[in-house]
């Protein structure tokens, strides 16, 4: 059995430093990591109702707010003054959590550590797309730079 996430918070002076730190590299990496799943374990077709959507992306302990859309090319981040059609939010170990499969959305949503705001569809078809995808399965794409896990 592999060991589970430890529980923690980024500390409040970490998360005030990234806050003020500019968005982009983070968000440019959180667009590169969904670019390398759409095709592979992200269905593109499945996702079209995402297309041209603002989504907010807020890291609640870490002080970061990704904002990013779908456009024919794959995912962009995006900073113009746009309402954001879906918030998700919830801490950076939630989210590692999610990412792992040690959690899954409907035990973080319900026992509110994931909150999404806004169009109820659009968190719906996020929701159940992160629920089927296979993250093994990208585990060939990602560099040997110490990222590959296992």
């Amino acid at each position: 059995m592999e060991p589970k996430l430890p529980a923690f918070i980024v500390p409040g002076r970490v998360a005030a430093l990234v806050g003020r730190l500019p968005q982009l590299p983070p968000a440019l990496a959180l667009a590169g990591a969904l670019n390398l799943a759409l095709g592979r374990v992200l269905p593109r077709e499945q996702l079209e109702p995402l297309a041209g959507k603002r989504l907010l992306v807020r890291v609640t302990d870490a002080g970061l707010a990704l904002r990013f859309a779908l456009g024919a090319n794959g995912f962009r981040p995006v900073f113009d003054r746009q309402p954001d059609d879906l918030r998700i939010s919830a801490t950076l170990r939630d989210f590692l959590a999610l990412a792992l499969r040690e959690e899954d959305a409907d035990t973080l949503f319900f026992g509110r550590r994931l909150l999404m705001e806004g169009d109820t569809e659009l968190g719906l078809l996020v929701k159940n797309t992160l629920d089927a995808v296979d993250w093994a399965a990208l585990r060939p794409a990602l560099p040997r730079v110490g990222l590959r896990p296992g």
